[in-house]
């Protein structure tokens, strides 16, 4: 079969699946698992994000978006001559990647034309169910289905690891820093499986703008830093955009050295099997005394350098 990816998240699943060797296009945003063939990239994004700030991203999409403008090129050539014969998008996000209204004017030129799946996942079980989905068109249904269960059983191992737990802590997840953005869809989910409350979002809706009044009043236990598609390192050049903030040293959070920063480009902000790992991140801040103190490498606390010494949990 020749497959057609292009969403990160379902790229991950292909592989899974021990399908890899028949992927003939990705997008841009494709680059997990790490061995991946030498597959063409049919996709390329209008802004380059790598060169700019987060309030100049944000600049740039409010206005393309504003003006009909897509934020990724599709190309047209390149996706003829691979000749897919699946072709995976997504519905969720124009932000995120290419939607399925930018594929219409191409589908009808690739003979014969390709199986369309379209995901659109809003909540962590959303994501889940899409792994299944993809194996029946994958045509590995049964090995799709097992890939799900497996996920499901570590999502419930870390519920009933944190059930016995009294403490629930409120948690800031932000995914954009400038300006300030609540972490919506799955993220409210993943923060309710590890045992925290969101004090900001809920389970399934959108991400959204928030204001510092709005972080304030949260007044969250803990703060989790997930910009969306940033890894660690550069959400950590862009910290003094929070961090010289009037209001930051208020917020409870800071003031008890409960500020985290995690890889959200890998674990949060893609819709694929990794978001279990996530999961499992956010459980070992919310309730360190369950894996002994020992925080994933894959998360950084921030140091009394960056914020007031912590206080006593």
């Amino acid at each position: 079969m020749r497959i057609c990816s292009l969403v990160p998240g379902a790229t991950e699943v292909v592989a899974a699946l021990g399908l890899a060797d028949q992927l003939v296009g990705l997008s841009h945003e494709c680059d997990f698992p790490p061995h991946l063939p030498n597959i063409p990239v049919m996709v390329r994004a209008r802004i380059e994000s790598q060169a700019l700030s987060s309030a100049q991203i944000d600049a740039q999409v409010g206005t393309m978006l504003s003006s009909g403008e897509s934020l990724y090129e599709l190309d047209e050539p390149r996706l003829l001559a691979a000749k897919p014969e699946l072709l995976i998008t997504q519905d969720l996000c124009d932000v995120c990647a290419i939607t399925p209204s930018q594929l219409r004017a191409v589908l009808p030129k690739i003979d014969p034309p390709p199986r369309l799946v379209t995901l659109n996942p809003r909540r962590l079980n959303d994501v889940l169910q899409d792994i299944t989905v993809l194996g029946i068109a994958l045509e590995k249904q049964e090995a799709g289905a097992q890939f799900a269960d497996r996920l499901r059983g570590r999502l419930d191992a870390v519920k009933k690891m944190v059930s016995t737990t009294s403490t629930r802590p409120r948690v800031a997840c932000l995914e954009w820093l400038s300006p300030l953005y609540t972490a919506g869809h799955w993220v409210p989910d993943m923060v309710e499986a590890a045992g925290g409350v969101d004090a900001l979002a809920q389970a399934g809706a959108a991400s959204h703008r928030i204001d510092w009044d709005t972080l304030t009043a949260s007044a969250p236990d803990v703060i989790v830093l997930m910009p969306c598609g940033f890894t660690i390192s550069r959400t950590k050049a862009e910290l003094a955009t929070i961090t010289d903030h009037p209001q930051w040293k208020a917020l409870p959070a800071v003031r008890r050295g409960e500020v985290y920063l995690v890889d959200a480009l890998s674990y949060f902000s893609r819709p694929g099997p990794r978001l279990i790992d996530g999961v499992e991140q956010l459980a070992a801040i919310f309730h360190p005394a369950a894996v002994n103190h020992r925080l994933p490498p894959t998360i950084e606390q921030l140091t009394p350098h960056d914020s007031p010494a912590p206080m006593t949990r």
